[in-house]
């Protein structure tokens, strides 16, 4: 087997957590197909190498239905990180929450929101009118106000890949495969709303296939933004420019 090795994290033990996630992701039975890990250490993973092949409508579909059954798979609770090393998300650290959260909303709000704001207002790419707009977001979290349904196989708290954008979703000749995970606990939507953010192909009949699988819970449509607002404040906090309001704009419908 081919091998490919990984020798670039923000901290060498984001190596360990890297390969927990897969491994916690690819147990899944009929789930997404995941990168094997072949061996792991500080600093450095070692993964089957992918052959390159190309999306299709068909392997998109399949792709969504396995990956609803990743996520039915659930996780013990909101926040939940597999292994015994910290997540690690645009170089910030994230410990798993203790206690856990008790809601999704909760959850959202003061570990995936609220760090990322803080970090881009200490930085002043996000100031005045923004902060209190996210803000105002974090607040209706926290009260309960955007608390909304999973989709219809999964119980509690999803199994999460945490990062899938298109460019960790590699398309092989015999379909999807995922790589470099920030697997937790969540609510599935955040998954879906990832594929969107920078156009997976085919995302239609990705959705199509989950639906199939897991009835996507009413609304979700209209969530796509609240679920982008971390990706886009984790990439305001690594990259400035545009994705401050970006970010601004994807809250300011839930405000």
């Amino acid at each position: 087997m081919s091998t490919h090795r990984k020798t670039h994290f923000p901290h060498p033990d984001a190596a360990l957590f890297e390969a927990a996630g897969l491994a916690w992701l690819g147990g899944v039975d009929g789930g997404a197909r995941v990168a094997e890990v072949l061996s792991a250490r500080a600093g450095l993973l070692e993964l089957e190498q992918i052959d390159d092949g190309h999306a299709t409508p068909e392997a998109a579909r399949v792709f969504g239905a396995a990956l609803a059954r990743t996520h039915a798979a659930g996780a013990p609770a909101y926040g939940f990180v597999p292994g015994t090393t910290p997540l690690f998300m645009g170089r910030l650290e994230l410990p798993a929450p203790d206690p856990a959260p008790v809601t999704w909303g909760e959850f959202y709000a003061t570990e995936r929101v609220l760090p990322y704001l803080r970090r881009a207002v200490e930085q002043g790419r996000i100031h005045g009118s923004d902060e209190r707009t996210i803000e105002a977001v974090v607040t209706r979290l926290l009260d309960g106000d955007l608390e909304h349904e999973q989709p219809a196989l999964v119980h509690g708290a999803a199994r999460l890949h945490g990062d899938l954008w298109n460019g960790n979703v590699l398309w092989a000749p015999e379909g999807a495969v995922l790589i470099d995970p920030t697997a937790h606990g969540g609510h599935a939507e955040t998954d879906l709303a990832m594929l969107a953010l920078f156009g997976a192909p085919y995302l239609e009949e990705i959705l199509t296939g989950y639906d199939e699988t897991s009835a996507l819970a009413p609304g979700w449509q209209h969530r796509v933004d609240l679920h982008q607002l971390n990706p886009l404040l984790v990439h305001t906090v690594l990259f400035g420019g545009s994705y401050a309001a970006a970010a601004v704009a994807a809250a300011f419908p839930y405000t």
